[in-house]
């Protein structure tokens, strides 16, 4: 019984790593996602507007660099962006080391 107890504890663990893994990817993803889907959405609208697809991503791009630009301009929020990530990854990290504890305790 000590095996199957050992066995559901260590597939918790994976389950947990799992979910953790697929959040922090999913957060760093968005960061690099949202400029880019900023600039195919302003293609879409000037397209609609009548004007070519080149000459579209040719303003597109800019435009949309510079909102990047400002954002890493502002004071902190940069900072804070990747803290958040790491610390999604730290708590992660500590919960998956705490099955070890109960898995521990499980084996007697």
């Amino acid at each position: 019984m000590k095996n199957i107890n050992v066995a559901l504890v260590r597939l918790l663990q994976f389950v947990v790593f799992v979910l953790f893994t697929f959040m922090v990817l999913a957060y760093f993803g968005a960061m690099v996602l949202l400029p880019l889907d900023a600039i195919a959405l302003l293609i879409k609208l000037m397209s609609a507007i009548g004007l070519n697809g080149f000459i579209a991503a040719f303003i597109a791009v800019p435009v949309v660099g510079y909102l990047v630009m400002v954002v890493y301009k502002i004071p902190g929020l940069g900072k804070m962006v990747v803290d958040t990530g790491v610390d999604l990854v730290t708590t992660g990290k500590s919960r998956v080391e705490a099955f070890n504890e109960i898995a521990s305790s499980v084996k007697g």
